[in-house]
């Protein structure tokens, strides 16, 4: 069997994670993104502009065998969300389409802020989306572009990503941040680790045959309150509360299942946010 190769568009932090792990399975890997100097060190890569409807030079002879749509939105706004997922999404499409490549699947990285509920309903795959915001509304809208290609399309639907460079709630938590307990406000979270390691699950499944499904959900075992997260974080931290500091609020409130995923064979490594958060802080601690 030849060696899968596979082209990462929006080679970022879980894009470069997900090359790491895929190269040191064998696997060829190309990293796209506008800056190649922020690459890991011996990805092989090619620059491009998602922006741009013209076929970067070179992409012509990627022939990817699998292609993952992984940007991130240098704007947060809606002009620069439609851009990075949308605008951007046609552009590689239509790459594709030009140089008369036939990848055996596209992966499109999408959020769960697809979804609308916010009374700690449990979701999965085939629960309502009714996002209340333009994120989860662009979203849908790219998650529906891709399902339109005449490439096989699996959408992977992330959750609150935390890791190194992710360290927000940590942060919140030094200054002694809080929540309110009723009503609980229910939050999802994976490792930018286990993001990775679900996307490159899913692309290995679907090298060896595997049937995959259209959507997957990429979350921990253990959606858990703000409440109960930011006071494990405190505690680790040894901080008090801040009697200054207004409690911190979350819109919606959810839990999602990672039932599907698991069901093909998929573990996160860090299975819950006491294992994911002890490991990051432990790096943070060193010198």
């Amino acid at each position: 069997m030849s060696i899968p190769r596979v082209a990462i568009a929006g080679c970022g932090d879980v894009g470069a994670r997900l090359a790491l792990q895929l190269q040191a399975t064998g696997w060829h890997v190309t990293g796209i993104r506008r800056n190649l100097a922020r690459l890991p060190p011996g990805l092989p890569g090619l620059q491009a502009d998602f922006a741009e409807a013209a076929c970067p030079a070179g992409w012509e002879t990627l022939a990817p065998d699998y292609l993952v749509y992984a940007v991130a939105a240098d704007q947060h706004d809606e002009a620069g969300y439609r851009r990075a997922y949308l605008d951007g999404l046609a552009n590689v499409m239509s790459w594709v389409k030009q140089t008369a490549q036939a990848p055996k699947r596209l992966v499109f990285v999408s959020s769960s802020s697809v979804y609308g509920q916010a009374n700690g309903e449990w979701v999965n795959e085939a629960s309502p989306t009714a996002p209340g915001g333009y994120a989860g509304r662009i979203m849908l809208e790219a998650e529906s572009l891709a399902g339109s290609s005449r490439i096989p399309a699996t959408v992977v639907r992330l959750t609150g990503i935390y890791g190194p460079g992710r360290e927000r709630l940590i942060n919140q938590a030094r200054q002694g941040a809080h929540a309110e307990q009723e009503p609980p406000q229910y939050g999802n979270r994976i490792h930018a680790d286990d993001a990775a390691g679900l996307i490159a699950h899913l692309l290995r499944a679907d090298r060896a045959g595997e049937a995959l499904a259209g959507c997957y959900l990429g979350v921990d075992d253990n959606p858990a309150p703000l409440h109960e997260v930011l006071a494990w974080l405190r505690k680790q931290l040894d901080v008090e509360v801040s009697g200054e500091a207004s409690p911190v609020r979350r819109t919606g409130s959810k839990r999602c299942s990672n039932a599907l995923a698991r069901g093909i064979g998929w573990a996160p490594r860090y299975p819950d946010y006491q294992q994911g958060y002890a490991a990051l802080l432990s790096q943070l601690d060193r010198p």
